[in-house]
């Protein structure tokens, strides 16, 4: 079993689950899949992962990346008109059919010789046939996939008290909440009275602090999902910020 904090999705992704499971979660949603079955991962997302192996049997999964410069070229080529501002679920299901199938079976061998050098072009040619495929099972995807605009200016604050635990530069945190590096400086001091960089090191160590005086949890087992790089920075700011380390951390 393996937990990874993915923090950031840049592009949108299509995941076939080959064996084991597999599970993200996501500010709002919580989705498993099992060996056989899809999902369309949105762009413009932060993430957590799980990945386990089941019946101790291999974890297997296969994933697509559909970057924008494609989607656009192809949108450009088969005169598709880009879609609507996307409002629906960041995360889809995408439901098992013959087509979708037989187009994973045939990007396996790719998959089992990856020693074998395939050309960018053809590369490109089965991304396509992805794209396609998934317009002829749900032509409803069409707005999620050819939404071309910006992430528009959210609540910043209720946005960063779900997502502060994400190790990720604050320019993506920027990025997520629609606004320019600057703006979203800006806009942060005024709602927290501090700059991000500052206040995202006291919520993680408030909460790491929360975490071992209430809920008995070790550092070891929280550093990483606080966004901590290492245990020992982990420790190091715990007792700067609370004049113990957290081993010595009682009531």
């Amino acid at each position: 079993m393996r937990k990874e904090k993915v923090g950031f999705f840049e592009h949108s992704t299509l995941v076939l689950q080959v064996s084991g499971q597999f599970c993200i979660e996501t500010a709002n949603q919580k989705i498993a899949m099992k060996g056989g079955e899809m999902m369309l991962i949105r762009k413009n997302q932060l993430g957590e992962l799980i990945k386990m192996p089941v019946d101790g049997g291999d974890y297997q999964t296969i994933i697509i990346c559909l970057k924008e410069d494609m989607l656009r070229q192809l949108a450009l080529e088969e005169q598709i008109e880009p879609g609507q501002k996307y409002t629906g679920q960041p995360n889809i299901r995408i439901p098992e059919n013959e087509f979708l199938r037989g187009f994973f079976q045939s990007v396996i061998p790719y998959v089992h010789h990856p020693n074998e050098k395939i050309t960018k072009q053809l590369g490109l040619l089965k991304v396509r046939e992805a794209v396609q495929l998934l317009l002829h099972t749900m032509p409803e995807l069409k707005d999620f996939l050819f939404d071309f605009s910006e992430p528009h200016k959210i609540d910043l604050e209720k946005f960063m008290l779900s997502n502060f635990h994400f190790n990720i530069p604050v320019e993506k945190f920027a990025q997520l909440t629609g606004r320019s590096l600057a703006g979203f400086k800006r806009d942060f001091q005024k709602t927290f009275d501090s700059s991000p960089r500052h206040w995202l090191q006291a919520r993680r160590l408030a909460e790491a602090r929360h975490l071992i005086e209430n809920k008995n949890r070790k550092p070891s087992e929280i550093y990483l999902d606080l966004g901590f790089e290492s245990l020992a920075h982990f420790s190091h700011s715990f007792k700067k910020e609370f004049g113990k380390a957290p081993t010595e951390w009682t009531h």
